[in-house]
């Protein structure tokens, strides 16, 4: 097998990463998401380094008066050879 190449078997830690707004009751302000977006890349950047191995797109729609928001967020499921010590 090659350095490069990414197996399933090689994870032992996985770890959730919701980016958005994830409870319409609760809305994040944008500092917030900007905090989940850069803690997504630092697992994908650290040591060890993460990999996505799945993500789930959810949304969902609000009434506010007359108009319809579409409230939306992503879930990274990262995958680690082992849990970063900084978890």
């Amino acid at each position: 097998m090659s350095e490069g190449c990414f197996d399933l078997s090689d994870v032992g830690y996985v770890r959730r990463v919701v980016v958005g707004n994830c409870d319409p009751e609760h809305m994040l302000p944008e500092e917030e998401i900007q905090k989940q977006q850069e803690f997504l890349n630092r697992c994908l950047s650290g040591t060890p380094r993460g990999r996505i191995i799945g993500q789930e797109y959810n949304f969902y729609l609000l009434n506010i008066g007359q108009h319809q928001v579409v409230v939306q967020y992503v879930c990274y499921h990262v995958g680690f050879p082992r849990r970063p010590f900084w978890l």
